[in-house]
């Protein structure tokens, strides 16, 4: 059990907060209102697995940096509270997890569970090789509102696939703001990013530009989608906590990321899922 709570504190478990209220999002969309609890709670145990198997595989494959990088190397495994054998336990079990709820979901969930998975899993290496990897971070987390969207219908709409968009750069723009913390880092290590490329100040301007999109692609999907006011007000809820977070971290104040990153990016997820409940309504 000590293991087991090592290994959530490492994958920062509470942190799924971020992905299920997306696709949550996707599944009330598609059912147009309460998808049901069997559904509700096989997306959640999917969830679960896909984030679970996705971050404790990062944290292995990271290794070889984590242990060099000041900001890093107090983590379990860099600092020998976990073994790599408990951890690779744990990603195998995640994944038969993920398998198992994605095949109660459906046969197309299950069809396609194995792609989703190599694309969550695959953004662990693209740091080594492209400054879009945040791109790539925001197309796995984007997943999510497909999704759920596609174990309720079986099919996929544009609506959705517009707002799994906006997911995308909204995800890519609050991942740059969180790799400003290791330009130095990550030059000396030759690794990529848009901050080690372009310097924070650049990098904070993408962040907001990728912001301003991702607001305007939700507005889309529920123009596309004819949802209803409320939707656009949650909306537009969204577009006040993004200009929060440009602000808390204005200036260079990185000190502050945590209030940024991880506290104000749960709850445009969560609006945002209020918002699409309230549509329907």
């Amino acid at each position: 059990m000590e293991t087991l709570k090592r290994i959530l504190r490492m994958i920062k478990f509470e942190h799924t907060l971020f992905a299920l209220p997306l696709a949550y999002a996707g599944a009330v969309m598609g059912a147009g209102g309460w998808p049901g609890w069997g559904k509700s709670l096989f997306i959640l145990l999917a969830m679960v697995g896909a984030r679970s198997a996705a971050m404790s595989f990062n944290r292995l494959v990271d290794l070889p940096f984590d242990v060099k990088n000041p900001r890093t190397m107090t983590r379990e495994i860099p600092s020998g509270q976990l073994g790599k054998t408990a951890v690779w336990c744990f990603w195998w079990c995640s994944v038969v997890f993920f398998f198992l709820s994605a095949l109660a979901l459906g046969r197309w969930c299950f069809y396609l569970s194995p792609l989703a998975l190599a694309v969550i899993l695959g953004y662990s290496y693209t740091k080594r090789f492209t400054w879009a990897c945040h791109i790539f971070l925001g197309l796995a987390l984007s997943l999510s509102p497909a999704g759920g969207f596609l174990a309720v219908t079986g099919t996929i709409t544009w609506p959705v696939v517009v707002l799994s968009l906006g997911v995308l750069f909204w995800v890519a723009g609050f991942d740059i703001i969180y790799a400003c913390q290791d330009v130095s880092f990550d030059r000396e290590m030759g690794l990529h990013s848009i901050p080690a490329v372009m310097g924070q100040g650049s990098a904070l301007a993408v962040s907001a530009l990728f912001h301003i999109l991702s607001f305007l692609i939700f507005a889309a999907a529920g123009w596309m989608g004819g949802f209803s006011w409320p939707y656009f007000a949650g909306t537009g809820a969204v577009g006040v906590l993004l200009v929060w977070e440009h602000r808390v971290v204005s200036g260079g104040r990185l000190e502050r990321i945590d209030l940024a990153f991880f506290t104000i990016n749960s709850y445009v997820s969560i609006v945002l899922l209020a918002g699409v409940i309230a549509a329907f309504l």
